[in-house]
Formats: C-alpha cells, sequence, structure tokens
C-alpha cells in the first residue's frame, strides 16, 4: 500500500490533466475584490476543465496596486493596463473599472486575443457597447468568448427561476415589478466620487442598479423589454469634492463642492416582446435599505418571486391548486440538484452574495474550455444599454413612451 498524499502531491495531482488559464484582472476596488473572491475559489470548488491562476492585477497607483495583489492574491502587479493584456501568462481579462475605460480595455484586449469578463453595464453610452459587441463578435469566429458580469444570474435562487419560467411553470407572463433600493446617498454631505460623476460612470441609480434589474427581468422572464416610460429625479445636484481616496461605497469629502451630474432614482415602467408590463424602480436614496432587490413574475398560472435579502429562497404560488390550500410557499434553494449546488454543502446550509463571482467563474471557464459563447454575452449587455439609453430619453421628454431601438 502507498504513502498517505500530502498536501501539495494531492493538489498536484488533481491540477494534472486540466491547463491552467491565466487571468488578468484591471480594478482592484470593490469589484475587484469580489471577482478575485471568485477566481480564488472557483477551483477549489468545482471540478473543472482548466486551471484558473490569478497572474496578475492591474492599477494605476503602483503601491496600492502591489498591496492589492497580496492581499487578494495575484502573483503579479501592472500600473498599465496595456502591459497587462501583452502578458503571455494572461488568457483571460476581467475588468472591473470605472465604465468610462470599459470600451477601450475590452476592445484591446480582444484584439490581443484574450477572452473577456466585463464589468457592468457594459459601457457609459450605446455607441461604446455596439463597439464592444461588434468587436466580441469578431473575436468569436476567432475561438474567443467575452462576457458581461451580471453576477445576479448566478445566484442559485434565481437560476431556478429561470428554469421555472421556461418550464411553463408560470404560464404566459403578465406583469413583472422590480425594485433595487439602497440609502448610501441619503446624507447630502457623502462626497461626489466617480460613481456620481457622468464623464466616468455614464449614469447614476439607473446605470449601476436599474442595469441589473433590467438584466435579471429580461432573463427571468426569457424576453426583452421593448418599450419603455420613465422619471428620473436628482436630489442633491451638488456634493462636497472627494478628500483622498475612496473605498467601495465609503469616501470622505472635503471643503469645496462639485456638480451631481448622475440621476439619483431612476423609476420606469415597460413592455415586454409578449405584451407583459414591467415596473422597475433604482434608487439610492431608500432610506433604511442597504441592498433590497426584490422581483415579483406573474403569469396566467401562478407566480415567482425573489428578494435577495433572502437569496437562499424563492416564494412560489401555483395558480393551477384548488384555491382552498392555494397560496404562497418557501422554496428553499440548497438541494444539490439545484443550480450550481451540487458542489456546495448540504441542504439548507445557505450561501451568500460573495458566491455569485464563484459561479461566474465557473461559467466563463466551461464556455472557454468548450468553445461556447458564455451568457450574458456583448450582446446581452448592449441590449441593457439599450433599455438604459431609453429610460434617459424617455426621462427627458416628460415620461413619453420610448421604443427600445435593436
Amino acid at each position: 500500500m502507498g504513502q498517505p498524499q500530502q498536501p501539495d502531491e494531492a493538489q498536484a495531482g488533481a491540477a494534472a490533466g486540466r491547463p491552467p488559464l491565466g487571468v488578468g484582472m484591471v480594478g482592484y476596488a470593490f469589484m475587484g475584490a469580489a471577482h478575485s473572491q471568485g477566481w480564488r475559489t472557483v477551483g477549489r470548488v468545482f471540478d473543472l476543465p482548466r486551471r484558473p491562476v490569478l497572474a496578475a492585477v492591474c492599477g494605476r497607483d503602483a503601491g496600492a496596486v502591489r498591496a492589492a495583489a497580496d492581499r487578494l492574491g495575484w502573483a503579479a502587479a501592472e500600473t498599465d493596463w496595456r502591459a497587462l493584456i501583452s502578458r503571455e501568462d494572461v488568457d483571460v481579462v476581467d475588468i472591473c473599472t470605472p465604465g468610462d475605460s470599459h470600451a477601450e480595455i475590452a476592445v484591446a484586449a480582444l484584439a490581443a486575443g484574450k477572452h473577456v469578463l466585463c464589468e457592468k453595464p457594459l459601457a457609459n453610452t450605446v455607441e461604446e457597447a455596439e463597439a464592444m459587441a461588434e468587436a466580441a463578435q469578431a473575436a468569436a469566429k476567432r475561438g474567443q468568448v467575452a462576457m458581461v458580469g451580471f453576477n445576479y444570474r448566478r445566484v442559485p435562487a434565481t437560476s431556478l427561476a429561470r428554469k421555472m419560467v421556461a418550464e411553463g411553470r408560470l404560464g404566459a407572463l403578465r406583469h413583472v415589478r422590480v425594485t433595487y433600493l439602497q440609502d448610501w446617498l441619503v446624507d447630502r454631505e457623502f462626497p461626489l466620487t466617480w460613481r456620481l460623476r457622468k464623464e466616468t460612470a455614464g449614469s447614476g441609480a439607473l446605470g449601476d442598479l436599474g442595469a441589473h434589474i433590467v438584466d435579471l427581468a429580461q432573463y427571468l422572464a426569457g424576453e426583452p423589454v421593448v418599450g419603455v416610460s420613465a422619471l428620473t429625479e436628482t436630489f442633491v445636484r451638488e456634493r462636497p469634492l472627494l478628500s483622498g481616496s475612496s473605498s467601495g461605497l465609503s469616501a470622505a469629502g472635503g471643503s469645496d463642492r462639485g456638480a451631481v451630474t448622475v440621476d439619483d432614482a431612476a423609476l420606469f415602467t415597460g413592455r415586454f416582446a409578449s405584451g407583459a408590463l414591467a415596473s422597475f424602480e433604482a434608487t439610492r436614496f431608500a432610506t433604511g435599505r442597504k441592498n433590497s432587490l426584490r422581483i415579483e413574475l406573474n403569469g396566467e398560472n401562478g407566480s415567482l418571486a425573489f428578494d435577495l435579502e433572502r437569496l437562499n429562497e424563492l416564494s412560489y404560488h401555483d395558480g393551477t391548486e384548488p384555491g382552498t390550500h392555494a397560496g404562497f410557499r418557501r422554496i428553499l434553494v440548497t438541494e444539490p440538484d439545484h443550480p450550481y449546488l451540487e458542489a456546495w454543502w448540504p441542504p439548507g446550509h445557505g450561501l451568500g452574495y460573495e458566491h455569485t463571482f464563484t459561479h461566474q467563474a465557473r461559467d466563463l471557464v466551461h464556455a472557454i474550455a468548450d468553445g461556447a459563447q458564455p451568457l450574458p454575452s456583448f450582446a446581452d449587455g448592449l441590449q441593457v444599454q439599450r433599455v438604459l439609453a431609453a429610460v434617459e430619453e424617455s426621462a427627458e421628454k416628460n415620461s413619453v413612451y420610448t421604443p427600445i431601438a435593436s
């Protein structure tokens, strides 16, 4: 009988036959930390066809990016994204920067032969998103893949909801109502970070939160929004200029002030291709709400509801049951035959926000290995961008109904 394997031997054995997949990430703040968690974890949880390697992370400040590399688990640090995408040990470029740089980095990375993962929203404008989608389409012919980071698709409960809708459990869809509520801007003295400047963020709550709920609504419904009628508002129009750096949703301001050039809240109704009606609300001024995303779908035969603050659950009503005992019931989404959960814990042991990024990495690795285009694609990201643009156009025109450009 042989000797028991030592940990290094066991890891080497597990990696046998699985070629490395070098990942380079641009940006290392809030989303960079979340993506790093996903890349660090995915190969230790799921049985993957390729082995992700955290090759290099990029940021403008040499000292800060080196510290981030050490903290987040990256082997090397770069201060120029062009140098990162030219590295031979980088196969995938993961873009976690503000929206104003998404298009330039993604198009260059695809032209360099890299696979690309880009955080949402895909771009700051429809024109930028169109260029990115065209570059992704051309790259696909060379065997490259490009995916948008709409991570809420990767919650097991929302993936299960999509499956139930696709199976016809709700019947013909009638209504979708979705809200995404936060309160981190309620304090009018919160400083003017990049998220409050149109030139870097593209839009405010609309792009930051609205992009998520538009994508999630279309994903669950299985069809696109074809027109909207919208209101937007900026409640606090001037804020202290940023003093020093910001971290996540925290920052310090100085005495000078500057103009807020994005929306604080967006409220819009919409129509799906099938004729189903939708309502959307995205705000960073819902006092007391931290990260409250809720979606409900009503169909002729039933309803489904999901709440991010109870992300291991679905609420389901089967409208075909007799009224004497029908009603909404909780589905605890922790079974091993639920989406993604075959690799995690025993039933009843819930997952969290960070696991969505692990699932995102898993799906991308499989797509690369299989030579299949992942979802959501850059074309999906472009369609969301067109909805956001229609919302802005409608709001500028006194809420006139605005069809989505195609």
